[in-house]
């Protein structure tokens, strides 16, 4: 490490709490109880199998020893999930720091087996509770076991007439694991392994992709544009494999579509919206208003362009800094990010700065920088402890500080949920950029009342414009290719060459002229395609974005009864819609346009302000 960067980058974290190594006595304990957890599910469910086949047809006389089964097999589930979620949860944070790490790769790996047992052993529950009528789900939730369960129940049962039989849904989750989960792990093992030869200044160097992508953060134009060439060129080697996999994560999600409209059509939206908890008219009413914000969002970016001389924004622009004006551009170091982070949350209030300076105390936090790690920035946590941990690869720029604010809002939130019952502890992604984006936007804020000098004030406000332009014009480019994507895979797999028009024409219809070119092979350099167990992992963002400012709008408003409106909104994601969270917590109807174009609105006096800072810099 040059010394430069000594005291820069973050520190790793320390996972210690939860198990000394990959392959450990503890963890051999966790996975034995498991086991013999797993035995008791498979015993109650010899009560519930012969039920299911007539269980529409139930009394709740004849469902009694169904009813106390079913509650039996829901309290052992809690228990096995997290016996078998905090050894997962670990494997991953070691493959995240060390891509090759073969004790953890065997971990995940033996993990597969558990996984694949629990989900079928859970097929029963879940059909039971789908199937029956509504007078014995009272019965059900009427005990201490289950009250807290409600808003689970009632929500999946939504989709009731989407289901296979029991048979079917067993094959479906067996076949799963190395199925349409192991296309995920290829291009997992892909994304840690790559190298990318970038030219930095007069040199060529070989570095990984995480390090790769990091040069996309550096103020010097033509270094950003190198790293984005190689990366597209490391990854066009592969084009052949993810274009394989992303076709084979498609095509198993749509043929299961096909298998599940028995009753009614499936529409690959469906159950995105549904696992967001949100409905497809407050999705599309998300979506247009976007689209109508798309001059607004176009316009900042024409102005990042400008900042740096140029007539066009480039692909490579997505995480640039602001220019240096040669006034302050030094990095920032990680500690002194955690304290501008801590005392920007403490701004909100004093439990939410303490909350930051203890994740900082006990390591929960890993920033350092390291050829094998994973690209990108999460945040996780273990089922057991309930503790949550954040990853990242931390280099100084005002870039990193905005993401270390953004998942450590994520770790805010299960923070806050940690002593809830575990069936509303889980929330759609939608709600859960709420907390990472309000996050983003108190540390902008904060940082833009301290910066003193042009180029300090420069940073926070790009950094600003640069979340519109990402949520507003990027994410929507992801969604828009997906569906198209989906569209098209209905009918055929698709060529490398189809995807990377499909791609460059989703970035052409979004950023419009504000583009200098689109960037084809978006689709293979994004982990959000290929994460098995998840689809459409873009709205989200955009949704989480505008409603999470809609929130900060709300703290003049409300004044005093801000934070504690602020902490039940949260606590309330796992056992609430969107909708009816922000009608409960917020006082709006987000399935109407006026909530997101008043939040637009906003955005406004926001991106004149970053006008006026360009326009002194350029002259």
């Amino acid at each position: 490490m040059s010394a430069e960067n000594i005291g820069v980058q973050g520190v790793a974290w320390d996972l210690s709490s939860e198990y000394e190594s990959a392959d450990c006595p503890a963890i051999d304990s966790d996975l034995s109880a498991a086991s013999e957890l797993m035995d008791q599910m498979k015993q109650h469910n010899l009560v519930l199998l012969p039920l299911l086949e007539r269980a529409e047809g139930l009394g709740v006389e004849e469902a009694t020893g169904g009813i106390e089964a079913a509650r039996e097999i829901h309290r052992i589930s809690e228990e096995v999930r997290s016996l078998i979620g905090n050894p997962d949860s670990y494997a991953d944070c070691r493959m995240s720091v060390d891509s090759q790490d073969e004790a953890a790769q065997v971990l995940s790996g033996q993990l597969q087996s558990y996984q694949k047992r629990f989900s079928e052993l859970s097929q029963p529950l879940s059909q039971f509770l789908d199937l029956v009528s509504a007078e014995i789900i009272e019965v059900y939730l009427d005990h201490e076991l289950t009250k807290s369960t409600r808003f689970v129940v009632e929500h999946a049962r939504k989709r009731r007439d989407f289901n296979l039989s029991l048979a079917e849904e067993t094959l479906v989750s067996g076949l799963a694991q190395d199925g349409i989960h192991a296309w995920g792990r290829l291009y997992d093992q892909l994304a840690g392994t790559l190298t990318c030869d970038v030219l930095v200044g007069n040199e060529s160097q070989s570095m990984g992709l995480a390090e790769t992508s990091g040069l996309l953060q550096k103020p010097d134009d033509g270094t950003r544009e190198n790293a984005w060439r190689a990366i597209n060129e490391a990854w066009g080697e592969q084009v052949e494999s993810c274009a394989a996999a992303i076709n084979s994560i498609a095509g198993w999600r749509l043929e299961l579509g096909r298998r599940r409209s028995g009753k009614s059509p499936v529409h690959f939206l469906d159950s995105p919206a549904h696992m967001n908890r949100i409905s497809k008219t407050t999705l599309d009413v998300v979506l247009s208003v976007a689209e109508e914000s798309m001059p607004l969002a176009q316009r900042a970016a024409l102005l990042q362009a400008k900042a740096y001389g140029k007539d066009r924004y480039g692909p490579w622009d997505q995480r640039s800094p602001a220019p240096t004006l040669g006034d302050d551009d030094r990095p920032i170091p990680y500690a002194e990010a955690l304290e501008l982070i801590a005392n920007a949350y403490r701004s909100v209030d004093p439990t939410m700065g303490e909350f930051v300076e203890m994740m900082a105390e006990r390591k929960w936090i890993e920033g350092t920088v390291g050829a094998r790690k994973r690209p990108g920035a999460y945040c996780t946590g273990f089922p057991k402890s309930r503790t949550p941990r954040v990853y990242m690869t931390y280099t100084g720029g005002t870039s990193d500080v905005i993401t270390l604010a953004h998942e450590l809002g994520h770790a805010f939130h299960s923070w806050t949920m940690r002593d809830l019952p575990d069936s509303q502890q889980s929330y759609g992604m939608s709600l859960a950029e709420t907390a990472s984006t309000f996050g983003e936007t108190i540390v902008r804020d904060a940082l833009l009342e301290r910066a003193e000098t042009p180029s300090e004030e420069l940073a926070i406000a790009w950094e600003e414009t640069g979340a519109l332009i990402s949520f507003v014009l990027n994410i929507p480019t992801r969604f828009e290719f997906e569906k198209n994507f989906y569209q098209a895979r209905e009918e055929r797999p698709l060529r490398p060459d189809e995807l990377k028009e499909l791609m460059s024409q989703a970035w052409q219809k979004w950023y419009g002229e504000s583009l200098s070119e689109p960037d084809p092979l978006f689709w293979a350099n994004k982990l959000h395609f290929f994460i098995s167990e998840l689809s459409f992992y873009n709205f989200p963002y955009l949704f989480g974005y505008l409603f999470s400012l809609g929130v900060y709008a709300k703290r003049l408003s409300f004044g005093d009864e801000f934070f504690p409106r602020y902490e039940g909104l949260l606590r309330d994601t796992g056992r609430m819609t969107a909708e009816d969270l922000a009608a409960k917590h917020l006082d709006v109807d987000i399935s109407q346009a006026d909530f997101w174009r008043d939040t637009v609105a906003m955005l406004q006096p926001r991106v004149d302000h970053f006008e006026k800072l360009v326009n002194d810099v350029t002259g």
